[in-house]
């Protein structure tokens, strides 16, 4: 994949999690952003980040002490972990579920 694929890709991954997160409480959930980075906040200072890797054309996403990393998969249209097979959305949503105790769907 070229530059300009990966970036339109990932800044659309960003995007997609800052609009699943805004209809969280600030109190329950919150989120900050930066070039390429969404931090995910939570009440007892806890912070799950998910940030492009342009050098590597990925997308990693690290909650707690587990980090896990994202390549392109054009025949799912998805973000894939590169180890387990996971779906990107799919973890972060378990993730975040078991922070705050409900079911999240991202």
């Amino acid at each position: 994949m070229d530059r300009q694929e990966y970036t339109r890709l990932s800044d659309a991954c960003l995007e997609r999690l800052v609009r699943a997160l805004e209809p969280f409480d600030p109190d329950e959930v919150d989120y900050a952003t930066a070039d390429g980075v969404v931090t995910i906040e939570f009440p007892d200072r806890a912070r799950y980040v998910l940030n492009r890797q342009t050098a590597a054309n990925q997308m990693w996403f690290a909650a707690g002490a587990r980090a896990w990393h994202y390549d392109w998969d054009a025949a799912r249209n998805a973000w894939i972990d590169d180890k387990g097979g996971r779906e990107l959305f799919g973890q972060i949503a378990e993730a975040i579920s078991a922070k705050v105790g409900k079911p999240v769907a991202l």
